[in-house]
């Protein structure tokens, strides 16, 4: 192997590899990143067996070949890297030696023909989402996704394929988001569509498989993200990237049931304001949660967030906010309540309430209209004392 390419393009692969390495030491080969120079390529591979990833990238090519470096070591050498010069690799035995500039390394590897092998895809897409589209509904409804894997389903996000909608859904039995996606709005391979969400309307994504796509996309870049799923995986293609993921087994809980269809108090507001209100709370919160009051009092048409703490004291503020529908008093996680705020987008936001004890939504506010958007929906489970 023996190839010139440019200093950025290397640098993003690398950052698209990194992160996917195993960190079992039973197989040493899978903490390395495959290295494979063919005709104008360079491609890097990773895997930890359940995610695999591969980035391609332009080069000159004066001999081809392949090799397995470890990744802590070509990462580091990569990010202390001066700008602007191009790299040369070429491979002697098991060696890699890798010059830029005034810098020149010799880093050992292991032979590419133990590394497993990364599915490929045999079928064709079946829709396309903008990154920065995906970027948004990723960073919403990761947020919800359960840490203990005690019910493993619920560690991954659920992908619906509806016949006129997709969602993607998160649930860790306290709170849930829902994000709403129209298909006449997204590119979609119709006939595949229908055929593959006829037999599987229902799929469990692993959270750190769409955590690793989450980071790989670029916050600016609106360039498609192509899914492919076939038997047991999901393919994510993105420019000169292609990420592969198993699926989990397993059926995701029937979480609409708890959504309420209609709410009989809603208040709407500065999401500023409401978040430094719960912040606030939070700070004098009592519990492991965090459990603080909100009290909306219709006639007033005042709204109180408050906590009350035998350690740290008490605090209370008072909302000027639009209330509609009659008073109601609930005791909540701040925790969870402030998680759910931080992931709204628009300048104002709704709080939907039916009752201290059933679950409350926040949703979206148009800011032109002042219309209650219903494309996405965090639902909170209320505290009962």
């Amino acid at each position: 192997m023996k190839l010139i390419c440019t200093q950025e393009n290397f640098k993003k692969a690398i950052y698209s590899c990194e992160r996917m390495v195993s960190k079992q030491n039973t197989l040493p080969i899978l903490n390395n990143i495959l290295f494979e120079a063919q005709k104008n390529k360079l491609s890097l591979s990773a895997t930890n067996l359940e995610i695999g990833v591969q980035a391609k990238i332009g080069a000159k090519v004066e001999k081809e070949g392949k090799i397995t470096i470890p990744a802590r070591i070509i990462s580091n050498f990569s990010n202390n890297l001066p700008a602007g010069e191009n790299i040369s690799l070429e491979l002697s035995g098991q060696s890699l030696k890798i010059k830029s500039g005034a810098m020149k390394v010799v880093i050992k590897g292991l032979l590419a023909d133990d590394f497993p092998l990364i599915p490929k895809k045999k079928a064709d897409s079946l829709l396309e989402i903008s990154g920065v589209k995906l970027k948004t509904v990723l960073s919403r409804v990761l947020t919800s996704v359960a840490r203990n894997e005690a019910r493993q389903e619920l560690t991954g996000i659920n992908l619906i394929l509806g016949q006129k909608e997709l969602f993607f859904a998160s649930t860790d039995s306290f709170r849930l988001a829902e994000e709403r996606l129209v298909l006449d709005k997204l590119s979609v391979n119709k006939e595949n569509y229908e055929i593959f969400s006829t037999k599987n309307g229902s799929l469990i994504i692993p959270s750190a498989t769409l955590a690793e796509i989450s980071r790989i996309i670029s916050g600016d870049t609106d360039t498609p993200v192509k899914i492919t799923i076939e038997e047991g995986q999901i393919f994510f293609e993105l420019e000169n990237i292609i990420i592969v993921s198993r699926l989990i087994n397993g059926k995701y809980p029937e979480y609409r049931h708890i959504m309420p269809k209609e709410y009989k108090t809603r208040i709407v507001g500065e999401k500023g304001v409401f978040q430094s209100a719960v912040k606030m709370a939070s700070i004098f919160a009592s519990g492991k949660t965090g459990e603080i009051t909100i009290k909306i009092d219709a006639e007033a048409k005042k709204v109180l967030v408050s906590s009350m703490s035998q350690d740290t004291g008490e605090n209370s503020t008072e909302l000027n906010f639009d209330i509609t529908g009659p008073s109601q008093e609930v005791v909540l996680s701040s925790k969870y309540l402030l998680e759910g705020i931080n992931t709204v987008s628009t300048s104002k936001l709704a709080l939907l309430i039916n009752s201290e004890s059933t679950p409350l939504a926040l949703r979206e506010i148009n800011e032109q209209t002042g219309e209650v958007l219903e494309d996405y929906t965090y639902i909170v489970m209320p505290i009962k004392n």
